[in-house]
C-alpha cells in the first residue's frame, strides 16, 4: 500500500471509530430514555443531509452526511412556562418550548422527558457521558494489555560481526577485531531472548539487567528461533561504553570529555514492538489518562491561550495540549502510513496501539467535555436534574410543596452563546492546527 493510501486510511479509520463512538454515546441516551417512556421520534449519525434512514416504531434511525456528531431526539426536553410567568410571545425561548412539546399527543403529555424523576433524568443524560468513559476505559485497556506499548522488546534485530574499535559509534569491523561474543555463540537476528543466565526476559531492559548481572561469566542463554527454544552459552566482554545522564545526554567530565566506564557487551540490538503492560498497572495507566483528560478540560481557557500563542510563533505548541479534529486526523494519517516507505520497519502492533490510544483519548475527551455544566452540552442537563432535584429535597426538608421541575429552557440564551463560542474555538484550533501541527 503508497504512503498516500495508508494516511488516508488511517483518516477513515478515525471517522469510522468517531462515528461508531457518537452512536454509542446517542445509544447512551436513548435506551434508558425508551426504558422511562420518553417519546424518541429521531436517532441519528451526523448532521446535514440525511444519507439513509429507517423506521422503526415511532423513532427513525439514520446516518447524515457530516459525521462530526449526532443526535437523539427526545420530546419534552423543556417544560411549558410556569404560571404567571409566561414567555414572551415569539422568543428563542417560546419557540424552542413550543417545538419540544409540539409533537406529543394529548394523551402522550406523561411521555415528555421533564415530567421524569430527577434520578431518571441524569440516568438518561448522564448515559452518553459515561458510554463515553467506558469506551475510552476499553480502547486503552485493549491498547496497553493486549496490543502492549511501544518499546525495544527482547527479540533482536541485529547481531554484531566483532567487537570494533568503538562499538558505541559503530565502527566498522577490521580483520584485527575478534568476533563478537553474540556472533561466536550463534544468536541471530530474529531471536528472541527468552531468559539469560536463568532470568526471564520480556523486555529489551530485562535483557541489559541479565547482561549486566551475569558480567563476563559465561551464561546459559535460552532463544525461541522460527517457533523452537534453543540454548546457547555466551560470554561477554567488557569494553569502555558511553555513560549518559538522566535525560538521555552523554555525561562529561570536567574538562568536557565524554565519561566512559567499561561494561559487559554481547553485540546484540533488540527490534522495536509492543510490551504487554502488566494487568495490575492497567488501572493507574488508565486512571491518569482520565486525570490528565479531566484537567485539560478544567484548563481549557489557559490551553486555547497557548495554542493561539503558538499558531502566532510566539511559543512552541504543546503535543500535549489542545488538538482540533484537523490535527486528529492528521496524528492518524501519520500512525497509519508509518509503516509505509521509508518507516516500513515501524510494526503493525505499534500502530494498532496508537490508533486505539487515540480513539480512546477521543472518547476520554468527549467524557470530560460534557462534563461542563453548559447547554447545549449534556452537562447543562445533568446540572438542571440536579438543581431541580436539590430544590425538591430543600422544600420537602422545610415542609414546603414541591417547587416543580427546573426551568432549563431559561438557560437557552446562555446555551446558545456557549455554543457559537465552541463554534469559534473550533476554527481557531483548526487555524492553529494548520500554521503550528504537533
Amino acid at each position: 500500500m503508497s504512503h498516500t493510501l495508508a494516511y488516508i486510511l488511517g483518516i477513515v479509520i478515525l471517522i469510522i471509530g468517531i462515528g461508531l463512538s457518537v452512536a454509542l454515546h446517542e445509544l447512551g441516551h436513548m435506551l434508558p430514555a425508551k426504558h422511562f417512556g420518553v417519546k424518541v421520534p429521531e436517532y441519528f449519525i451526523g448532521f446535514g443531509p440525511r444519507l439513509w434512514s429507517t423506521r422503526r416504531g415511532e423513532t427513525e434511525y439514520g446516518i447524515k452526511a457530516i459525521w462530526l456528531g449526532g443526535y437523539v431526539r427526545l420530546l419534552g426536553m423543556l417544560p411549558p412556562a410556569r404560571p404567571g410567568h409566561p414567555d414572551k410571545p415569539g422568543s428563542m425561548v417560546a419557540e424552542a418550548r413550543a417545538e419540544s412539546l409540539a409533537e406529543l399527543g394529548p394523551d402522550e403529555q406523561d411521555r415528555a422527558f421533564y415530567r421524569l424523576s430527577t434520578p431518571r433524568k441524569l440516568l438518561v443524560m448522564a448515559g452518553g457521558i459515561l458510554t463515553n468513559l467506558a469506551l475510552g476505559i476499553i480502547c486503552l485497556t485493549l491498547a496497553l494489555g493486549v496490543i502492549g506499548q511501544p518499546a525495544l522488546t527482547s527479540t533482536l534485530t541485529s547481531v554484531a560481526e566483532c567487537v570494533s574499535s568503538d562499538v558505541d559509534a559503530g565502527a566498522a569491523c577490521t580483520d584485527a577485531d575478534p568476533a563478537s561474543p553474540a556472533a561466536a555463540a550463534g544468536l541471530r537476528a530474529g531471536d528472541t531472548i527468552v531468559s539469560w543466565d536463568g532470568e526471564t526476559t520480556s523486555t529489551w531492559a530485562d535483557v541489559q539487567t541479565a547482561i549486566g548481572a551475569a558480567g563476563t561469566e559465561p551464561a546459559v542463554v535460552v532463544v525461541k528461533r522460527d517457533g523452537q527454544e534453543l540454548t546457547l552459552t555466551v560470554t561477554a566482554v567488557e569494553v569502555p561504553r558511553t555513560v549518559y545522564n538522566a535525560d538521555g545526554v552523554p555525561a562529561t567530565d570536567a574538562e568536557g570529555e565524554v565519561v566512559k566506564q567499561l561494561r559487559p557487551y554481547v553485540g546484540i540490538g533488540p527490534a522495536l514492538g509492543t510490551v504487554r503492560t502488566p494487568p495490575g498497572e492497567i488501572p493507574q495507566v488508565v486512571g491518569s489518562a482520565v486525570g490528565l483528560t479531566l484537567k485539560a478540560i478544567a484548563t481549557l481557557p489557559a490551553g486555547l491561550y497557548h495554542a493561539v500563542a503558538a499558531g502566532l510563533g510566539l511559543e512552541e505548541r504543546n503535543a500535549e495540549g489542545l488538538v482540533s479534529l484537523v490535527g486528529v486526523g492528521r496524528i492518524a494519517g501519520e500512525v497509519s502510513s508509518a509503516g509505509t516507505g521509508t518507516d516500513a520497519g515501524l510494526p503493525f502492533s505499534m500502530r494498532l496501539f496508537y490508533m486505539l490510544s487515540l480513539l480512546g483519548s477521543l472518547n476520554l475527551a468527549l467524557f470530560a467535555f460534557n462534563l461542563v455544566p453548559l447547554l447545549p452540552l449534556d452537562g447543562g442537563h445533568v446540572a438542571g436534574a440536579c438543581w431541580e432535584g436539590l430544590r425538591r429535597l430543600w422544600a420537602r426538608a422545610r415542609g414546603n410543596p414541591d417547587p416543580g421541575y427546573a426551568d432549563t429552557a431559561r438557560m437557552l440564551p446562555v446555551g446558545q452563546v456557549v455554543f457559537y463560542l465552541l463554534i469559534v474555538m473550533a476554527l481557531v484550533l483548526i487555524w492553529v492546527d494548520i500554521v503550528a501541527p504537533i
